[in-house]
């Protein structure tokens, strides 16, 4: 009898261990966004029911304003997957819109939409040969490059809004609806299933991740590092054009103010949502619920009745909570 309880014991206890090592071994800040998404979106809905938060056409509006910030982050989350920054991205946006809706207006829909990559094409190629082969900090160059784009854009306007009357770029660009869903859900959507894929499905996704995680070793395995800095930098220019077109396109005009403050809020949303500003992990998922959280969390503070200024600070204690139990890398 004794020796049967002693086994018995024996085996309580065995399990209680290695259920303890599961535990510890679960890497729980890997889902600290899921997680952080989770809870705010309860906080609000428990707070906010009688203020219409949880109507479908308020949790529409998240994902449609939450939108342009999530097609820069997915571009953003290569960047800092690969141990660079882009600070450029928001007044890049702005030029963008300028210069398509600049081209609409002299020219028509396909020169202008031409017009408007055009911009991301030149930001992000001088970016990225400015970082890959000059070695130039791309904090730097990137800082440089935000205030000549949003000067550019307030110059060549003389700060005046460009109006856009081409129905079918509206349409196409923000304004439209493909039934219930928004036309700019569906660009987000679409830019995440493919930054994902790519990411984490492709070559190219690995040696972004590689040359973020250690330059030198993937030097030596082979990966020209200098040209996927050069690569991400151009991608994020280019994502950023396309995010400029969308402003452009759901405000029905170009001003060098679309996009203003987006670097950050970019940024924000991709660290938030996991990948590590050292470089050499990334996901784009992550990113999706980080810039998912920021929009959920404006929007929770507006229906609350808190003015600019006391949603500034609750942001940004939000923000700061999140990072720092966030997974370090």
């Amino acid at each position: 009898m004794s020796k049967t309880s002693a086994i018995g014991t024996g085996d309580v206890t065995a399990s209680h261990n290695n259920f303890g090592g599961v535990l510890r071994e679960l890497d729980w800040r890997r889902y600290v966004i899921y997680i952080g998404f989770v809870v705010v979106f309860i906080f609000f809905a428990v707070l906010l029911r009688d203020e219409g938060f949880l109507s479908a056409n308020n949790l529409l509006n998240i994902f449609r304003q939450t939108a342009t910030i999530t097609v820069i982050a997915v571009g953003m989350t290569y960047v800092i997957a690969c141990a660079e920054i882009d600070l450029s991205v928001g007044s890049t946006a702005g030029l963008s819109s300028v210069a398509a809706a600049m081209a609409i207006s002299h020219w028509g829909l396909v020169p202008g939409v031409l017009a408007g990559l055009a911009v991301g094409v030149v930001v992000g190629a001088v970016n990225g040969s400015l970082v890959s082969l000059l070695g130039i900090p791309s904090f730097l160059v990137t800082l440089g490059m935000l205030g000549i784009a949003a000067g550019a854009a307030q110059w060549i306007t003389a700060s005046a809004p460009q109006p856009i009357l081409d129905d079918t770029f509206n349409t196409i660009f923000g304004s439209g609806n493909l039934g219930p869903i928004p036309g700019l859900v569906l660009w987000s959507a679409v830019a995440v299933v493919i930054g994902a894929i790519v990411l984490s499905r492709t070559k190219f996704g690995r040696q972004v991740l590689a040359t973020g995680g250690n330059r030198t070793a993937a030097d030596f395995t082979g990966i020209n590092t200098k040209r996927i800095k050069f690569q991400v930098l151009l991608i994020s220019g280019v994502v950023a054009s396309i995010a400029g077109m969308l402003y452009a396109g759901r405000l029905q005009s170009g001003r060098f103010q679309w996009g203003t403050g987006d670097e950050l809020s970019a940024i924000a949303a991709v660290i938030l949502g996991g990948t590590s500003l050292f470089g050499g992990s990334g996901t784009v998922i992550g990113t999706l619920f980080g810039s998912l959280l920021i929009g959920l969390i404006n929007n929770g503070l507006i229906l609350a009745g808190l003015d600019s200024s006391q949603q500034q600070v609750v942001r940004g204690c939000i923000i700061i909570l999140a990072v720092a139990l966030a997974r370090k890398k």
